[in-house]
């Protein structure tokens, strides 16, 4: 994995900004219809993990397609085991560079591709679950859960970014940082964050309540793959998440639900980030454990 671009003279983390962040909308160039957009994702990935988690608590799937990558990625990005069913593609850098033959940086996901304009229309991650919960609201499922509702979005907004920058990115400045005071920095941060949901968590069932929100998707892939992955490969050492006692009950409320636990595949997750991030961990040998039982009451 090169991150070059991405570590700063004071050997900080500094996530490389989004590419494609053209909107789909009614009245724009990207209208929303059925069948014209394709999701690219991963199982492995957590920011194209709350894409796949709301396309399925939607109701989304024959709507929007999917196409899910391998997660072990290569010196060539990410590979689509069989090639794609739509582009024909085998990787998905072919369709960064099919939609900008100068671009330059790491081919991410999650992206979605029109199949009208024949481009990437974003890898803008923060969006897609937005867009997916609002642009889409007419192919919604009868029942489907309003996970960004008007009256809540601006709490919802607020509360995502203390999520993402203390924990979802903050998880990422501590695995990648390069000196001691970037890692001390990020790792406070992260367990800061941490604290401050379990406190939030201990008087609701939910972070905004009752009720299911866009908040609570975005949390969930890092709770996921905290004593997994980040404990040991971040450096994420202070706690673990089963150390939590609410944030861990609470973790395993979301993994009951069938869009959370269908689209949380452990093992894809695991050879994920330690086959892949060579830079942290050359030898590439997949830890065995933790042993965990997500399904307990």
């Amino acid at each position: 994995m090169k991150l070059g671009r991405e570590i700063s003279d004071g050997g900080r983390f500094v996530r490389q900004p989004n590419r494609f962040t053209a909107r789909i909308e009614e009245g724009g160039e990207h209208p929303p219809e059925p069948g014209r957009y394709r999701l690219y994702a991963s199982y492995a990935c957590p920011w194209a993990h709350r894409s796949l988690i709301v396309r399925e608590l939607l109701g989304l799937q024959d709507v929007v397609g999917v196409t899910i990558v391998d997660p072990i990625r290569d010196e060539k990005g990410w590979r689509i085991p069989g090639g794609d069913p739509v582009t024909g593609v085998e990787y998905l850098s072919e369709l960064y560079l099919a939609s900008d033959p100068g671009y330059r940086g790491r081919y991410t996901v999650p992206c979605v591709w029109d199949a009208a304009a024949e481009r990437l229309v974003t890898n803008d991650y923060p969006q897609i679950t937005l867009t997916l919960e609002t642009a889409f609201a007419p192919w919604h499922a009868e029942g489907a859960p309003d996970l960004y509702p008007a009256a809540l979005r601006g709490e919802i907004d607020a509360l995502n970014e203390v999520i993402f920058d203390g924990l979802n990115n903050g998880v990422y400045r501590a695995g990648f940082a390069t000196s001691q005071e970037a890692y001390d920095e990020a790792v406070t941060k992260v367990f800061d964050t941490l604290d401050l949901l379990e406190e939030r968590l201990a008087t609701r069932s939910h972070l905004h309540g009752d009720a299911l929100t866009e908040s609570d998707v975005r949390l969930y892939p890092t709770l996921a793959r905290f004593d997994a992955v980040y404990h040991s490969h971040f450096k994420c050492a202070v706690r673990r998440l089963t150390d939590y006692p609410v944030l861990w009950a609470y973790a395993r409320r979301l993994y009951a639900i069938p869009a959370f636990r269908d689209t949380t595949d452990f093992d894809q997750i695991k050879r994920h980030y330690f086959m892949t991030q060579t830079n942290i961990n050359p030898s590439r040998i997949v830890p065995r454990g933790p042993e965990l039982d997500w399904t307990a009451g």
